[in-house]
């Protein structure tokens, strides 16, 4: 039997069956699982406990950095990657590669054609076979190929705790009465030089890094509940302390890393109670949005909305945060998980669109299914307690935005990341005024559309049962 990549479909479904049926066979409690890193890629390769050891198929290990060629012989197994062949044989605690003896640790394991070697194999074959540096972090289930890790730098500025990093990262974001965690589960970010800093800051008082099981985790310890921020593409997170509102049997929902559900956690009341409005401008760095006009981005509108509403909203003594504020790239899962972290009283989401006239409001198109279990949700139908309040929001601000003689209509649609909030959450979709898109780039009709929009969310603050 000859396999060659790139790239068999059918190859590489059949090994992750047979992968995935090994596990259940082992019956581990906790699906084990090891990440690679590469120039080429980043991935992620479940593990076959089998004998006391831990094994990974190898083929799937090579094969996204590469030309592969399999072939399979009875208990043979012999794989070339580009011009270096490796030779395996099934019960064997040493391979052949380029002709030289490679002793495994443990026996080669094949079953349907799929060949597995022992995790801590990979420091003596992936080296030699690849023809560069790889470091295998055994203990964690990390292997780096090639110059890739990621470094950062953690200091305090200005009460804040700002961690820059070599290269872009998308951390999972949980948190937890005293601590925030980043979770990294594809990015190769390497370890400082001792696993805890300590900081001299009332507010935060350590990181601790940790890394187990293909991912890292930070631990940000803090005596207020923090609050984390990206900017500079993803290379800038800033954990600060997250503004101090009054919070009433609210949960704070945080995507899992591993999946697209929401893990719901008890969040403490805090003091000074004050309405409290999240306000996130769509798009940003590199995905721009729509483009509206000669050089008119959505990205840049919808920031500059976004500005003018928090001023008009602080200057009705509504306490505001922006999820972004400045050009920074960041997912649906991050908006959410950073809206969900600070228990708004409402969450508004403003995009920019040159079809038809005046502004839409949104509310969730809920998904069908999604199952609650106990206090964790499902990430999908996070909003679902909520979307009363969300459309009694929508009616608000839509009859303002009317009695300031704008075109306002209330619709609902499946735009993310609404289905994920925890609170009272909309969508405003500003159009220009007249036919021209270039009203949109107005600072004048941006204003006036933010005057009216916080006359709406005013209104909410003190309607029967509002948040405060």
């Amino acid at each position: 039997m000859i396999v060659s990549s790139p790239k068999n479909f059918l190859v590489r479904v059949s090994a992750a069956l047979v992968l995935l049926v090994s596990l259940s066979a082992a019956g581990s409690p906790e699906e084990k699982q090891i990440s690679v890193y590469s120039t080429v890629a980043n991935y992620s390769l479940p593990v076959l406990q089998q004998n006391g050891h831990d094994y990974v198929g190898f083929f799937e290990v090579i094969d996204p950095l590469g030309k592969v060629n399999l072939k399979i012989d009875g208990n043979h197994w012999n794989i070339r990657y580009n011009d270096v062949e490796c030779d395996f044989k099934k019960g064997s605690e040493t391979a052949r590669l380029q002709g030289q003896n490679v002793h495994l640790g443990s026996n080669f394991v094949l079953q349907n054609n799929h060949g597995f070697v022992p995790v801590n194999s990979l420091s003596a074959l992936l080296p030699k076979l690849l023809g560069g540096p790889v470091t295998v972090n055994e203990a964690a289930r990390r292997v780096f190929i090639g110059n890739v890790g990621i470094h950062f730098t953690a200091q305090i500025r200005n009460t804040a705790l700002v961690m820059d990093f070599t290269s872009g990262v998308n951390p999972s974001i949980s948190t937890e009465p005293g601590k925030l965690k980043l979770i990294f589960a594809h990015e190769p970010v390497e370890a400082p030089s001792t696993p805890t800093l300590t900081f001299s800051s009332q507010q935060i008082a350590s990181a601790t890094f940790s890394e187990n099981n293909g991912a890292v985790e930070i631990a940000i310890a803090g005596s207020v509940p923090l609050f984390a921020s990206f900017s500079n593409n993803g290379k800038t997170i800033t954990i600060q302390a997250a503004p101090q509102q009054q919070v009433s049997n609210k949960r704070t929902a945080t995507q899992s890393p591993a999946s697209n559900n929401a893990q719901v956690l008890p969040f403490a009341p805090q003091s000074a109670p004050r309405y409290f409005a999240i306000i996130d401008a769509a798009h940003g760095g590199t995905e721009t949005g729509a483009t509206l006009g000669n050089q008119l981005f959505e990205k840049d509108v919808t920031l500059a909305i976004a500005r003018h509403l928090r001023d008009e909203l602080m200057v009705r003594n509504v306490s505001v945060m922006l999820v972004r504020d400045g050009d920074d790239l960041l997912t649906t899962d991050q908006r959410a998980s950073a809206a969900n972290q600070q228990h708004p009283a409402i969450y508004i989401c403003i995009h920019a669109s040159t079809e038809g006239r005046g502004v839409r409001v949104y509310t969730a198109l809920m998904a069908s299914g999604g199952t609650n279990q106990g206090p964790f949700l499902d990430w999908q139908t996070a909003q679902s307690p909520f979307l009363s309040s969300s459309q009694q929001a929508a009616a608000t601000i839509a009859a303002e935005l009317q009695k300031s003689h704008v075109s306002a209509r209330q619709l609902t649609a499946a735009l993310r990341p609404l289905n994920n909030i925890l609170a009272a959450a909309v969508g405003v979709e500003v159009a220009p005024p007249t036919s021209s898109p270039d009203g949109l780039a107005s600072p004048a009709y941006q204003q006036f559309i933010a005057g009216a929009i916080a006359n709406g969310i005013t209104d909410l603050r003190y309607q029967p049962g509002a948040a405060q």
